[in-house]
């Protein structure tokens, strides 16, 4: 179905209609759900100290797990953040934290998965290209700067990359 055949369909019903149409879709589909719980109560802060909690649980577990380091984690919560509507400065937080966290634990522990860094490359590339995307690069340069030095002296092996990207919006 076309978005101009809904939008025919949907003004064909009445308002009771619609109201039963959406309290259905509400209880059926879990994604409708948590859209409308976060549209009626947007605690974005609740939110990102929970993603936070469990970005920063894959690096250092609070149970005496051996660290997962997984990206996907924060990936997931960064999509659901996007799909929601989130504010862009919250999320661009988000992307950050999640490649300071891991910056701090691979100064505390050597890592030898060439695929960390690799990843964190990616992620440091997406955090940058949303920034520039959104307008608010200003706003996390000092952060991205920092991110780029750690790197540098925490002698990854590709800190050459981050530094080429850093440079490219510096000029």
């Amino acid at each position: 179905m076309s978005k101009r055949d809904l939008k025919k369909y949907l003004n064909e019903l009445n308002k009771e209609q619609l109201e039963e149409q959406i309290v259905e879709l509400y209880h059926k589909f879990s994604d409708v759900k948590v859209y409308y719980d976060f549209v009626f109560n947007p605690n974005e802060d609740r939110l990102v100290r929970e993603a936070k909690f469990k970005i920063s649980n894959e690096y250092f577990p609070i149970r005496g797990k051996r660290p997962k380091m997984r990206r996907s984690v924060a990936q997931k919560f960064i999509k659901h953040f996007i799909t929601l509507g989130v504010d862009a400065f919250i999320i661009a937080d988000l992307m950050l934290y999640t490649i300071e966290i891991a910056q701090t634990f691979s100064s505390e522990k050597t890592i030898k998965q060439e695929l960390f860094f690799k990843s964190m490359l990616s992620s440091f590339q997406q955090a940058v290209s949303f920034l520039i995307e959104k307008g608010i690069l200003n706003e996390f340069k000092n952060r991205v700067e920092v991110i780029k030095e750690e790197v540098i002296q925490q002698n990854w092996i590709n800190s050459y990359e981050f530094n080429a990207i850093v440079e490219r919006f510096e000029y």
